[in-house]
């Protein structure tokens, strides 16, 4: 044993670990551990209000440690933690890919930047530069820019760009990729069946694009990619982390964990266990909290570390390596934060609707807009993924009765309700909203069913719309709060 077998082994391994907590201000137990060396927070929508809050919530944490990391899962998209509670002002990544203007995506990143940057976060776990190839994809979907590798690539890169010219560090998600699965990695494993060579022509190609992009970090998937490692899966595996990442690609940036909690590895290898192979396997930091937000797991992950170094699991010179990774991104982030920071544009708002306006995809581009009167409103509520803040809203209902008198309308999570719904809206404009229904069989049936009885309804698409129904459709690319203003807005005449 040297001499960092004692208070300095105990410090890196708090360095390296990115805890959540519960409450609006940071407890006890964080600030006491910030003092002790903890690296970073990340911050989920359960520790917002609004964004005095937050500022006034970071800059307690720096009282305790000015370099500190502080992260949060902002896509500014149907995944938000800063708007969490009204909706996202700005239209979600695949509605940017939708556009294709990479210019309006580093627009928009750097705004979003810009928004971060004056709450006092530094470190934004985003982009999402999975390539969406499976349709039926139950986490990713409208997180994604699309469907098609180089798209995705080239939005990938300029959303890593605009980010960080506005002094926030971007990171790229979910490595090696994970569009290509129908299963939830918050519950179990997927498992990406593609060869190396697919993966060289799909997977990997925007992160190649985010690396060349400069991007800060990189996080990892809980995922199997057997064609790469047969035996565990990419967070754990030395030879996608430290082969294939750092080696092959050449990233040299932060590699932080997706949450280490989610069931796809810790079912198998618990917390611990799995905290300290993702270390070992390349890992430098480690995301915890979404679930077990408190001292103890904090307490268990560090201690697990410290073991593991001692009995010789953990190579004490990677554990120095990632400990120094986060110190360098802390430095970035510090070094951004004391140069002189662009104003947020009174601007921003206007460019988020507009760009949502901009995605908006219809059938029947002919279609005569206002509706002729208050419509009747039909929302199928799906079952969310793991990834979208439940207290999120979403849908066209509220947003179209601010613009239209006398608009009502109903949210179904079942097909009970409908036949009474249906009934309700006739001798009125119908309006049917959805979200990826192709991957839901009951929502399918109803619209089925509702077009049967008003095949004059719109169908208003708000996630991704892989099967479009109905004689007029309009697909928005996600179910943002400008999203809906913009498709609202659209059947307003406004």
């Amino acid at each position: 044993m040297d001499a960092s077998t004692g208070d300095d082994l105990v410090g890196m391994a708090n360095a390296v670990l990115q805890p959540g907590f519960v409450g609006k201000e940071p407890p006890p137990w964080v600030r006491r551990r910030l003092a002790e060396g903890l690296g970073g927070v990340v911050l989920f929508a359960r520790n917002v209000v609004d964004r005095d809050q937050v500022a006034e919530l970071t800059a307690a944490l720096r009282a305790e440690r000015p370099d500190v990391i502080v992260a949060i899962d902002e896509e500014a998209g149907d995944v938000t933690r800063i708007d969490a509670h009204n909706g996202s002002p700005w239209p979600g990544n695949l509605a940017l890919g939708a556009v294709d203007d990479t210019a309006l995506t580093r627009e928009v990143a750097c705004h979003i930047g810009r928004d971060l940057a004056s709450v006092g976060i530094t470190f934004d776990y985003a982009p999402d530069a999975d390539v969406n190839s499976d349709p039926n994809n139950p986490v990713i979907g409208s997180r994604a820019f699309g469907a098609e590798p180089e798209r995705v690539a080239r939005h990938t890169a300029a959303w890593v760009t605009g980010l960080q010219e506005a002094g926030v560090a971007a990171c790229a998600k979910h490595f090696p990729g994970h569009g290509n699965t129908s299963v939830d990695s918050h519950l179990d494993v997927p498992i990406i069946k593609a060869g190396r060579a697919e993966l060289d022509a799909t997977e990997l190609v925007p992160f190649r694009a985010a690396i060349a992009a400069g991007v800060q970090a990189v996080m990892s998937a809980h995922l199997r990619v057997p064609a790469l490692d047969p035996d565990l899966p990419a967070t754990l595996s030395g030879r996608i982390m430290t082969g294939l990442l750092r080696d092959e690609l050449g990233f040299q940036g932060l590699i932080v964990t997706d949450g280490i909690e989610m069931r796809a590895i810790s079912d198998r290898f618990g917390l611990a266990h799995a905290t300290v192979l993702a270390l070992a396997a390349g890992a430098d930091a480690i995301c915890v909290g979404g679930d077990h937000a408190d001292e103890d797991t904090a307490n268990l992950l560090r201690d697990a570390i410290v073991a593991a170094v001692r009995s010789g699991e953990l190579p004490e010179s990677r554990l120095a390596d990632a400990a120094a990774r986060v110190a360098r991104l802390a430095a970035w982030s510090t070094a951004k934060r004391a140069g002189a920071a662009a104003p947020l544009d009174p601007k921003a708002a206007a460019l988020g609707l507009s760009a949502a306006r901009r995605a908006l995809r219809i059938t029947a581009p002919d279609a005569a807009f206002p509706l002729a009167g208050p419509a009747y409103v039909i929302e199928f509520q799906p079952e969310l993924n793991f990834a979208i803040a439940p207290e999120t809203p979403w849908g066209l209902l509220a947003p179209l009765a601010e613009l239209v008198p006398g608009t009502s309308g109903v949210r179904l999570s079942s097909e009970e309700g409908l036949p009474d719904a249906l009934q309700s809206s006739l001798g009125r404009p119908l309006l049917l909203v959805v979200r990826d229904p192709h991957r839901y069989p009951w929502i399918t049936d109803a619209l089925r069913a509702s077009l049967a009885v008003r095949p004059d309804a719109v169908v208003v698409e708000m996630g991704v719309p892989a099967a479009p129904k109905g004689d007029l459709h309009i697909a928005t690319f996600g179910a943002t709060a400008a999203s809906g203003r913009a498709v609202a807005e659209l059947l307003a005449g406004r």
